[in-house]
Order: structure tokens, then sequence, then C-alpha cells
């Protein structure tokens, strides 16, 4: 059991966590929302607050079947849920922090905060790969969090733009909230609020991607890490505003029997659900209105445009993408653009990488996600007949990672030199089945993986 601690919410007693000599606080809620409401910071709580259990996960579609009995996603149950079990609701705004049991407010250890990927419906911040980072044991504090997913996090109506003077982004909203309780409350669990790295997989990248190239979230952050979903495409440009989306909403409305919006937020989950999948199909668009939008507030200029111009956030980046992503040719395009944008522009140093590790135990090599064993150094918490060299490989990432916290740059003592992306260099770190080097990814060796590798279902 940890130790009970101070912060400036209330006390707050901890449990252990499988590192030796790591506290675990797990559940903490660091903001309240009604439906479709923005998050208000949680700024105190009564007693002393039980953090030795996970929060709630936003309600997501798998809250509604059996995941054993959904065939076309089966692959990321076996991999990170099989044998878990998940609470679902609406109060679902809980992060975990991690830390050395004996860190102090004096301790101003660097913080990463951890955003989950899995298309902005799926996810949460305590799957087996994201229970208990190795990162606390290497000197930086550990923060994964939840945020509202789907049709909770990104419903766009003109009624709720009305309300609110906007409407949109609630998930993105909610991962910000999380950046400030951390600014208000990390010290207590030994972290630097001055020296805190946002990370993101997938949709986790695409949203720190967002926090990057918002104005709102000035100070929040200080270093930022991508993998498999941030950089510039125009494939994956987010141009949509809410007022786009409004057709959408509204058949859901319609398909829920839902005369206004009192109704629409009085509807139970599983039919509000049921609703959204009814809808789909019918409205052009459909497949991507539970996501990020330009709401005119958050973001007002599409992603592309914003970074040509140069209005990303000027901090050191690491980004990446693996051998058999999710179209593997533009993942990792996007992530060494962004790079070279930096480079280009004169802003701080950017790291790229490539994965390539081909994953014991199939044939599916580097999948999409696959890498976030080797980051969380939570291999032996997988399925998987992880060798010596997994491991080897996973502690040099989470080395070059936890550096990266530390200091904006990922080198260190006993690790291949990395170097950043320059305008005359485009050579990245390969990390996987050969040495850990750095060296060119060819496009061939990309075009390949795109046309032969079947996609996973998440």
């Amino acid at each position: 059991m940890a130790k009970i601690i101070d912060t400036p919410c209330g006390q707050i007693q901890g449990t252990s966590c499988q590192w030796p000599g790591v506290s675990a606080y797990k559940g903490i809620r660091f903001a309240t929302a009604g439906r479709w409401e923005y998050p208000k910071l949680v700024t105190a709580w009564d007693g002393v607050y039980d953090a030795t259990q996970y929060g709630n996960c936003s309600y997501q579609p798998r809250a509604f079947y059996n995941e054993e009995e959904n065939l076309g996603k089966i692959f990321y149950y076996n991999e990170f849920r099989k044998g878990e079990t998940y609470t679902y609701s609406e109060d679902c705004l809980f992060l975990n922090v991690f830390t050395p049991e004996n860190a102090t407010p004096d301790s101003k250890l660097p913080v990463i905060v951890y955003i989950h990927g899995g298309g902005f419906t799926g996810g949460c911040g305590h799957e087996k790969h994201f229970d208990g980072p190795v990162w606390a044991s290497k000197g930086v504090v550990a923060v994964t969090i939840n945020y509202r997913l789907g049709v909770m996090g990104f419903a766009c109506l003109p009624e709720l733009a009305e309300e609110a003077g906007h409407t949109g982004n609630y998930g993105l909203y909610d991962q910000m909230t999380a950046l400030q309780w951390v600014q208000a409350n990390i010290a207590a669990f030994g972290g630097d609020a001055n020296n805190v790295t946002v990370m993101g997989q997938s949709a986790g990248a695409m949203s720190v991607q967002a926090l990057c190239l918002s104005p709102l979230t000035d100070g929040l952050f200080h270093k930022a890490v991508m993998s498999s979903g941030g950089g510039v495409h125009k494939m994956m440009n987010t141009s949509a505003t809410p007022e786009s989306r409004y057709e959408f909403w509204q058949k859901v409305m319609q398909e829920a029997g839902c005369e206004d919006l009192a109704s629409f937020r009085a509807l139970e989950p599983a039919k509000l659900f049921a609703a959204m999948d009814a809808a789909k199909g019918s409205v052009k668009g459909a497949a991507m209105a539970a996501g990020p939008c330009m709401d005119g507030v958050f973001f007002a200029t599409d992603n592309m445009s914003a970074a040509e111009a140069g209005k990303q956030k000027n901090i050191p980046y690491m980004m990446g993408a693996t051998s058999e992503d999710m179209m593997p040719l533009f993942m990792f395009g996007m992530a060494r653009n962004w790079c070279t944008l930096q480079a280009n522009q004169g802003k701080q140093p950017s790291y790229c990488w490539f994965f390539d590790r081909q994953l014991p135990g199939d044939d599916k090599g580097a999948w999409h996600s696959s890498d976030l064993w080797y980051w969380f150094g939570t291999l032996d918490r997988g399925w998987r007949p992880f060798t010596d060299k997994d491991r080897e490989l996973s502690d040099q990432m989470a080395t070059y990672l936890t550096n990266f916290a530390k200091t904006g740059n990922p080198n260190g003592v006993g690790l291949p030199q990395w170097n950043p992306i320059t305008e005359k260099s485009k050579k990245v770190m390969r990390l996987g089945e050969k040495e850990t080097h750095m060296g060119g990814v060819s496009k061939a060796k990309l075009a390949y993986t795109t046309f032969t590798t079947k996609p996973v279902g998440e």
C-alpha cells in the first residue's frame, strides 16, 4: 500500500505497483461533466481519496457486447484486454499516476502524460499494456488518462452550440483538463509541472497533435511524442467543422426518437449507441463524425494549414510508426514530414523512429499498436513468448523515451546515437529486427507492407 500524500485537492491513498519502489495512484477524478457539457476541473475532495482501483472507462461500443464473440475485433481483445474486467460510465474522467515511492514535492521529476488511442471511439488508460509503465523506475512520473469517446465525446448539434457558444471536441477538452489537473497537482506526486511530455498513439497521437496546435494549451506541456497517427498528410487532415456534422447527429436524434436536446441527453446509453449505429450509412461522412473538428475555439484552422504556417508548439518531438502499421506508407511519412517541417522552420529538434520488430507468437509482424508493449515496458503482461531480444529492445526504447522526457533529447549512455531530422538528413532511428541504428526506410518496403498486410481490426 502506497503512502497517503497531500495534494492541493486533498489527501490521497495509493497502492503498490508491479515495479519495486513504485507507487500507483489509480482512478483519480480530474474533472466532472454532464453529457455534452465541457469539463470542469476538480480542485478539491472530502476526506482521503481512495486511489487503489482504476476508474470507469468512457462508454464505447464494446460496453454493449461480449468481445469474445465479436470475431472482427478479437485480435486487439486477445492482445490487450482478454481476462480483464472494465466498467463503463459517463462518469469516466479519471487519471492514474505512477511515481517512485520516495518522490516528494522537491523531487521535480519529469512527467509523461499518455493519451490512449482507439479511433476516438474505444479504449481506456488502463488496458494491459498501459497497466504500470516502467517509466517511474527510470525516474519519470507516468500519468495515463481516460476521456470521453464517440458520441459522448464528439457529438455536434446547433442546440449545443447555442448553449455553450461552441460544440464538439468534448473529448479533447477532457484531455486538456487532465493536463490542467497535472499542472496543479503533479508536484505532490514528485513531478515537475514545468517539464511535462504529452504522448499518444493512433487517435492518441492525433489528439497530441491537436493539443500541439491549439492556442488553449500553451504552457500545459513542453515536449510531445506521437506514434502511428501524428504528422501531416492530406489524407489525415482534420478540416471538418461542427456544422458539417450537424446532419449526422440530427439523424442520430431522429433514429433515437428524440425531439429535443433534453430528451436526447436523457436517453439511456445503450439506445444512444444503437441510434448512432442506425444512422451510419445514411449520411455522408458518418465514419468520421465521432472525432475532432474545427470548432473555432480549440482550433480554427485545419492541421496542415496550421502546421505549414508554423503554428504548432515550438517544442521537441519524437514521432514514428510501425512496419505493418495501418497504411504504413502514410503513417511513417506523416511522422517524418512533421519532423522535417520542424527542421525547415528552424524549430526545436525532432526525432523520428521506425519500428519493425516482428513480434513473436504469430505472423502479424509489427502491427498497429505493437510498439506500445515496448515503450511501456509491460511485455510481461502480454501472452506472447517475448525473448531476451524483446526485453532488451523494450529497455532501449523506454530509456530513449524517458531520456527525452527529462531533457528533450533521447540520447544517453549506452544507447546508439539518435540524431534529429535536419534539412539535410532524413535518417531515422530503426528499432526492431536488426540492431538499433540510424538508417533510412525505403518506400519499396513500406509499399510492400501496405499491399500485402491485412489490417488488424481494432
